[in-house]
């Protein structure tokens, strides 16, 4: 369970900036003056990532705000859809209340309710926040922060302190855990 809840993660991390980058301006050689404006605002976002005429990913959100000298993107009320076979079905889905995007970096700040749903693996997790680190390829919650990774089979974990480094494959609650854990026996999976 432990290796396909960080492909996951991974895959929200992936679109995000995927969509950030996107979104990119060349305003040339001139000075941008930073009065803490936005330089872009876009509403009633609708990005979609196709390749060989076939959706990969769908991005939704209500604002879309780009500040080129902080080098920042905050997206508000932002929904995302990941397609598997060919873009007939949604393998990832979820919603971010609030993301902040480092176009240099990458790293991106999720905030204001994260749920992510992973059908192929029947995973669900949902957490107030989280945080991706690209260069360290390492996502975490806030120390006091409530992450739930839940199954339909009643499988649910509940704690505090996540964090997942994709390199490793490996994720760990830190601080607390309580949950419940049903695994199937080999007879039932041959079902």
């Amino acid at each position: 369970m432990k290796q396909r809840n960080l492909f996951l993660i991974y895959s929200l991390c992936s679109v995000l900036y995927v969509l950030v980058a996107a979104c990119s301006f060349d305003y040339g050689d001139a000075a941008i003056e930073d009065n803490g404006q936005p330089d872009i605002v876009m509403s009633d976002v609708e990005y979609v990532r196709v390749r060989d005429g076939d959706p990969l990913v769908r991005f939704t959100a209500e604002t879309a705000e780009r500040y080129e000298k902080k080098q920042l993107m905050e997206l508000k009320e932002l929904t995302f859809e990941q397609f598997q076979k060919r873009g007939k079905e949604v393998n990832v889905e979820g919603a971010v209340g609030f993301a902040r995007v480092e176009t240099d970096t990458g790293n991106i700040q999720m905030g204001d309710g994260v749920t992510v749903d992973v059908q192929s693996e029947d995973v669900s997790i949902k957490t107030d926040s989280l945080k991706w680190e690209d260069k360290t390829r390492a996502i975490s919650s806030d120390r006091e922060a409530d992450v739930n990774i839940s199954r339909s089979d009643g499988t649910s974990f509940t704690g505090k302190g996540f964090s997942a480094n994709i390199r490793e494959r490996t994720w760990v609650f830190e601080y607390s855990a309580s949950g419940v854990y049903f695994q199937k026996d080999e007879e039932e999976e041959k079902k």
